[in-house]
C-alpha cells in the first residue's frame, strides 16, 4: 500500500498560493480517478483505498495547516501500517525554477516546514517527495510572503501543463519501483503522459 500527501493550507485565501501547489496536483489526480468527496478523518481530507495498477493507494490532504502536516500523516501510516518509504509527500520548493519536477527519495526538509513535520513525525529522511518548483524568493520578497503569494499571469497560464506533468509523476511514483521512477522524472524536466493520465 502506498499513501500520497499533498501539502498546503486550507481556506480559500491560500488556495492559489504557491505553497498549495501540493493541494492542486493532489486535486488533479483525484479527479481523474474520479475518487469522488473525501472522507473527513486522520485530520485531514482522505481518499481511499483503491487500485492504481496493482497498488492499493490513498491519498491525503493534510487540514492541520501546513506546520503541523506530519500529525495527519502518521496517523494514516499507524492505521494502514505504512512504512515511511512509501509515503509520497508532494510540495513546493523554492530551490527549483517554476515548471520543474524533482523526485527524491530521502533527504533533508530543506527548510520546508511542511516536509519537516512529516519527517520528524515519520522519524526518518527516507521519506520520498515530489518537489515542485515555484521560484527563488526575489530580492525585497520574504519567503513567507512569497510562498504564500499567488501565482502571476504568466506562471498562471503554464500552471494546467504543470500540474499535469506533476500528476503524471505521481502515478509513475505509484505504478514502478522507486528509483526507476526517481531515474526517469529527473531524466527530462517534460516527462510525457504516462497511461492513465493522458489527456482525453
Amino acid at each position: 500500500m502506498r499513501l500520497v500527501v499533498g501539502l498546503g493550507n486550507p481556506g480559500p485565501e491560500y488556495a492559489w498560493t504557491r505553497h498549495n501547489i501540493g493541494w492542486l496536483v493532489l486535486d488533479q489526480v483525484i479527479q481523474h480517478f474520479s475518487l469522488g468527496k473525501p472522507s473527513l478523518k486522520y485530520d485531514g481530507m482522505f481518499w481511499g483505498p483503491r487500485k492504481v495498477g496493482v497498488t492499493d493507494c490513498l491519498f491525503l490532504k493534510p487540514l492541520t495547516y501546513m506546520n503541523l502536516s506530519g500529525r495527519a500523516v502518521s496517523q494514516v501510516c499507524r492505521y494502514y501500517h505504512i512504512e515511511p518509504e512509501f509515503v509520497l509527500v508532494v510540495s513546493d520548493d523554492v530551490a527549483l525554477p517554476f515548471g520543474r519536477l524533482r523526485l527524491r527519495i530521502k533527504g533533508s526538509a530543506g527548510g520546508h516546514n511542511g516536509l519537516a513535520s512529516v519527517l520528524g513525525a515519520l522519524g526518518t529522511l527516507d521519506v520520498p517527495r515530489l518537489r515542485l518548483g515555484v521560484g527563488a524568493v526575489p530580492m525585497g520578497r520574504d519567503m513567507v510572503s512569497w510562498v504564500l503569494g499567488t501565482f502571476p499571469s504568466h506562471e498562471r497560464e503554464q500552471l494546467p501543463e504543470f500540474l499535469h506533468k506533476a500528476a503524471n509523476a505521481v502515478e509513475l511514483w505509484l505504478t514502478e519501483e522507486s528509483q526507476l521512477a526517481m531515474s526517469q522524472i529527473n531524466s527530462r524536466d517534460n516527462i510525457n503522459p504516462i497511461k492513465g493520465l493522458e489527456e482525453k
